[in-house]
């Protein structure tokens, strides 16, 4: 088919091949500057459990405001900036840290400001307006981890277990010790992420714990990880009447290497593939129940916000009686009760209990040390026997682990797949180039790419139009 159209000088090859080079390149910086990059938007959409265990539902009831929540742990790091706002108080137990316990201490200093973002995280603001700070369905969500509770308030506990603490406190100096601080500033909810390889625990505990009971106070307590050598729960998660988190994997089974298993386990939650930010304002990935505690102590801190006067025993029967039952029917040593189900918790109809379903550690104590009834009152400081060995010799204080490969891989599959294109196409130019230079008559589009092609023809001075019929 002919045109009239005026004659169109020749394109030439040398043109089209410089447009390729300058493609090319375009590719090459756009591979650098769009590689994934390991920012807080990334690792909020990780948070699976969110999800998968109801908490998104749960949040169209509660988001946990009005509740504290202490966290006896190495200390948060409160200027993370998921957490700007909610570490409303603190204090050192282990005389090694800050007054206000928010200096990160121990083997394991970064444990303490993980468990914080995952439990009452708020992410923060991105860098373009968001409509709304505040997670859930209306609005945006902000950038970073968001925790299960993400408008309750966090007292900051430092404790230091897992090596040997400068100031000489041992663990049976520092556990009743945090534990009564926190009752004493109006937590309502406790959520203690270490364990030991020993079901026991010092009489030292007892006066403590029993005082947590008797002032209302939810305790959430890790299981422990077989992976650190606990093959059955330690304390104080045996202690009766606390609410004791197993870990799960991604398909919903027990977690082989991060969760052990126990009688007194209560409620299974999330353990594998956890994120979290580490002070100084970065996040990493880790995992074990350390991670899955402060998931339950959330859901924990929603109940309470929902129902103020709701006690510490209905509370934790709400978590139980609707958590969806997994392994043996019934109760059982891997699961406890079941699964945690987040929305079911909040919104299902739940009979009352008179008793904790875990059981008491008034009756514990008067069953089991030697008979004595326990104390009507217990003493307004903390108990601790210095002559006796530590209990928490190793204690269970999980390493973050490093952030995903995966991620750093695609990236730099990314950028290399983009630089090797970028050489493939000069080195196609050049040549093409080389043979425009030497023969003119090369100046054509194959016919069978159906592209337009306009040649310059010397018998006819007309545009050969072969993309039209």
């Amino acid at each position: 088919m002919h045109s009239t159209s005026a004659p169109t000088p020749l394109v030439p090859r040398a043109a089209a091949a410089v447009l390729a080079v300058l493609l090319a390149a375009c590719c090459l910086c756009a591979g650098l500057f769009t590689a994934p990059a390991a920012n807080a938007d990334e690792w909020r959409d990780k948070e699976y459990w969110l999800a998968d265990s109801g908490i998104t539902k749960a949040w169209e009831v509660s988001k946990g405001a009005g509740v504290k929540v202490a966290v006896i742990d190495s200390g948060i790091d409160a200027q993370h900036p998921d957490l700007k706002g909610a570490v409303v108080g603190g204090y050192d137990a282990s005389g090694s840290g800050q007054p206000d316990g928010q200096k990160s201490v121990g083997s394991k200093p970064e444990h303490g400001t993980l468990v914080a973002t995952m439990l009452a995280g708020r992410g923060h603001q991105p860098a373009s307006p968001s409509p709304s700070p505040s997670p859930g369905p209306q609005g945006t969500p902000p950038d970073g981890i968001v925790g299960v509770a993400p408008e309750a308030q966090l007292l900051s506990v430092s404790t230091w277990l897992g090596s040997a603490n400068p100031s000489g406190k041992s663990d049976q100096d520092q556990i009743p010790e945090a534990v009564r601080w926190a009752v004493d500033n109006g937590a309502k909810v406790i959520n203690i992420s270490l364990g030991s390889t020993t079901p026991q625990w010092p009489q030292s505990w007892d006066a403590a714990f029993l005082y947590a009971e008797q002032k209302d106070v939810v305790i959430v307590a890790a299981a422990g990880n077989r992976v650190g050598g606990n093959t059955q729960v330690g304390a104080p998660a045996t202690i009766p009447g606390v609410l004791t988190v197993a870990g799960l994997d991604r398909r919903n089974l027990a977690s082989v290497d991060a969760s052990s298993q126990g009688i007194s386990i209560g409620v299974a939650a999330p353990a594998e593939n956890l994120l979290g930010g580490l002070p100084g304002g970065s996040y990493a990935e880790w995992a074990g129940t350390s991670g899955s505690t402060p998931i339950v102590a959330g859901v924990a801190a929603l109940i309470r916000s929902k129902w103020p006067d709701m006690s510490a025993e209905q509370v934790i029967n709400r978590i139980v009686s609707t958590a969806k039952d997994a392994g043996t029917p019934g109760k059982d040593p891997l699961y406890g009760y079941g699964i945690l189900n987040a929305e079911a918790a909040l919104k299902a109809d739940v009979p009352q209990v008179s008793v904790n379903p875990l059981g008491t550690v008034a009756e514990w104590i008067r069953v089991h040390r030697r008979g004595n009834a326990a104390p009507a009152t217990p003493l307004p400081t903390a108990t601790s026997v210095p002559s006796a060995a530590p209990t928490l010799p190793e204690a269970t204080v999980p390493a973050a682990k490093a952030p995903s490969q995966r991620d750093s891989a695609i990236g730099a599959a990314v950028v290399i797949g983009f630089a090797v294109l970028f050489v493939a196409i000069i080195a196609g130019a050049a040549i093409q180039l080389g043979r425009a230079a030497r023969n003119p008559a090369l100046a054509r589009e194959e016919p069978e790419t159906g592209l337009v092609e306009r040649v310059h023809s010397r018998s006819n001075p007309h545009i050969t139009d072969r993309g039209a019929s």
